[in-house]
């Protein structure tokens, strides 16, 4: 019985000492970086250090924030393992049906038409709202922004290259959203890679921005931000919600991913239920 009360106490001293461990770690890379984690959920964040961990074969978290804190090009892999980059054209393609059917007749009132999308990886789903926008008839007057924390997604999406090999999921999603026309021709290919027409990709601008520490930029008639705040703590969702709130225009649409929903955060009064189902919501 003693040796089971031992083993007990040093399973919760190691979980006491990663813990402190794993804080240091993100105030270290908090300072040095200016990316802040502090407030993700752990769990998601955990599992990436310990990948991190794996590859560089590092014993411990200590390990970690050393590297962190002399080693750029180390920092640099691990702000990358924390960036969530999953994403597809047309992803949910009953969103964009909705948003289609509900949202566009609403925005087709307005003289000028912006659309922030937050968190956009490597830019799947503004490809998809800009082809969107053309088939309505709407990309003449609609500004895209994409922004993201990752430079390096950035980069990949401001390229509009996409590997061939998943257009054949994206020309399903496109199909079951709602696309009136043949998928093939919003892009090229040279067999290996699929091309994004040039004119689609000229009415997007894409942008670093961080959720967590920086502020608004610009007042939007609709802001997307899916399957990104499930990784934020309840503290961390309310503060970007109020993000959105303020650069929101009046009767402005949230969209947000089929995981998420603004009803139990501090500013869902703030807001009215325009399509629940697909996570539509609006500023009242």
């Amino acid at each position: 019985m003693k040796d089971l009360i031992w083993n007990n106490d040093d399973s919760q001293e190691t979980n006491i000492t990663e813990t402190i461990e794993m804080e240091l770690l993100l105030e270290g890379l908090y300072r040095v970086s200016g990316f802040d984690f502090r407030q993700y959920m752990r769990s998601s964040i955990q599992r990436r250090v310990q990948n991190r961990m794996q590859i560089e074969q590092i014993q411990t978290i200590t390990g970690v924030l050393e590297k962190v804190l002399h080693d750029p090009m180390f920092m640099n892999k691990l702000l990358n393992d924390f960036s969530i980059n999953v994403t597809e054209m047309f992803r949910n393609p009953e969103f964009f049906k909705v948003f289609r059917e509900k949202v566009i007749p609403e925005l087709k009132e307005l003289p000028e038409i912006r659309i922030w999308h937050a968190g956009c990886a490597t830019g799947e789903e503004v490809y998809s709202m800009a082809i969107l926008m053309e088939e309505e008839g709407l990309i003449h007057k609609a500004k895209l922004y994409a922004t993201d924390m990752n430079e390096t997604v950035l980069n990949k999406a401001r390229s509009g290259i996409l590997p061939l090999s998943k257009m054949r999921t994206y020309t399903k999603n496109y199909m079951s959203s709602g696309g009136t026309r043949a998928f093939s021709e919003y892009y090229t290919t040279d067999g290996h890679f699929a091309y994004l027409k040039p004119s689609l990709l000229k009415q997007i601008s894409f942008a670093q921005h961080n959720l967590v520490t920086d502020q608004s930029f610009n007042e939007f008639h609709v802001i997307l931000c899916r399957n990104v705040l499930i990784y934020f703590t309840t503290a961390l969702q309310n503060q970007v919600y109020e993000l959105f709130y303020e650069s929101l225009s009046t009767k402005g649409f949230l969209g947000l991913g089929d995981k998420e929903s603004i009803k139990f955060a501090e500013c869902a009064d703030q807001y009215e239920e325009f399509a629940e189902l697909v996570k539509i919501y609006r500023k009242k």
